[in-house]
């Protein structure tokens, strides 16, 4: 009989919160007309809508009117930087972002770049975290349109300095672009920004859905073909359903996020210690105090990351390897690349609710077997 399926991925995508499940069902019911129209099917169709984006606001700390839901975090992302410089174009041309953003900020910075924009890409120290005196200087230097920090690495869990950033931004008079996806839902989102994106997936809502918060008095401009939809932020019907569970589950998550933040911590520094004590040859990388409470990364010298992971999954285990979001280009990390650790045989465990203390243990007892095992067989013995 085979062991039981550990999922741990959750910074990838979250189980589907009970709480999105009911709504989605629910929704499902009531959320298939156009919300735009005027017969009594779509007034209750818009009722649904305002009622998501009213309780989604609210969770945010944000304006109503301030916040879009988008068809994915990665058309958030895109609409985030691309709005963001179009706004303030006559502001200058340059972007400002941090060396380790998520591939869909660095994806749009390269459509920016081939538009004929620049972009300054500020380092990281080997913990994962920009020095707010660099990032100063970046945002203060002539022709700065737009400035994009991601709240916390989706690969290592390093928490940045966000207030410090936004503060800097400020001074510079520079829009700060916050990329929350991995706080949203989990920990306190920082003040000080003027955009802000999100993930419904990654809270434990369905996937397909993105928030997108542009704060009043930002110059932000629509990238896309004129819409009259979401405030013209977004183009096409959103798929209110989804909408509706992810803004249900936003709620959920967002009031048990302390507990289970100190319910999932521990586990996390669990598995920092015994990893490092028990797999010889290993890098347990990201900052070790101020750092998200779910996630934990490491990476295993003589080791294959692929090969790794489909070790891992054959015993039952789901986890993520180097940049999950560029995977399937067989290249490291650019995360990992720009810290200057290690990235062979890397691995990321992201916990979430349904994670147990015995499946993490299960996971430790197993790890360093499986890790002798691929190094054996790659003909590394005597570690």
């Amino acid at each position: 009989m085979s062991a039981p399926l550990v999922y741990l991925d959750a910074a990838t995508a979250a189980p589907l919160h009970p709480v999105a499940r009911q709504a989605l069902l629910a929704a499902l019911d009531d959320g298939w007309a156009d919300p735009a129209r005027l017969y009594t099917q779509a007034r209750r169709a818009r009722q649904l809508l305002d009622a998501a984006r009213e309780a989604a606001a609210a969770t945010l700390g944000v304006r109503a009117d301030e916040l879009s839901f988008t068809p994915s975090g990665t058309t958030a992302a895109h609409s985030a930087v691309l709005g963001g410089l179009a706004g303030r174009r006559r502001a200058g041309g340059t972007l400002v972002h941090s060396a380790i953003e998520h591939s869909a900020v660095l994806h749009a910075a390269e459509r920016h770049i081939a538009a004929g924009g620049t972009a300054t890409s500020v380092p990281v120290d080997r913990l994962g975290r920009i020095d707010p005196a660099t990032w100063s200087a970046a945002v203060a230097a002539p022709g700065v349109a737009l400035a994009a920090l991601i709240g916390a690495s989706h690969e290592v869990g390093t928490v940045q300095p966000v207030a410090e950033a936004a503060a800097a931004c400020a001074a510079a008079e520079v829009p700060l672009y916050v990329d929350a996806a991995q706080l949203v839902g989990r920990a306190p989102v920082p003040g000080g920004w003027s955009v802000l994106t999100a993930s419904a997936h990654k809270w434990g809502g369905p996937p397909g859905v993105g928030l997108l918060v542009v704060r009043k008095g930002t110059r932000w401009e629509s990238p896309w073909p004129a819409d009259e939809r979401e405030s013209g932020r977004t183009p096409g019907v959103v798929n209110l359903p989804a909408v509706v569970a992810a803004a249900a589950s936003l709620r959920a998550a967002a009031a048990d996020a302390a507990a289970e933040a100190a319910r999932l911590a521990p586990l996390v520094d669990r598995i920092r210690a015994r990893v490092a004590a028990e797999v010889p040859d290993v890098e347990v990388v990201g900052d070790p105090v101020d750092r998200l409470p779910h996630l934990v990364t490491f990476s295993c010298l003589y080791v294959d990351g692929e090969a790794l992971l489909h070790a891992l999954d054959r015993r039952g285990f789901a986890v993520s390897s180097g940049s999950s979001c560029t995977s399937s280009t067989l290249r490291p990390s650019h995360v990992l690349e720009a810290m200057g650790v290690l990235s062979h045989g890397n691995v990321r465990v992201s916990l979430h609710r349904e994670t147990t203390q015995a499946e993490v243990e299960r996971f430790l007892a197993e790890l360093p077997g499986i890790v002798a095992e691929l190094r054996a067989e790659a003909g590394v013995v005597g570690l």
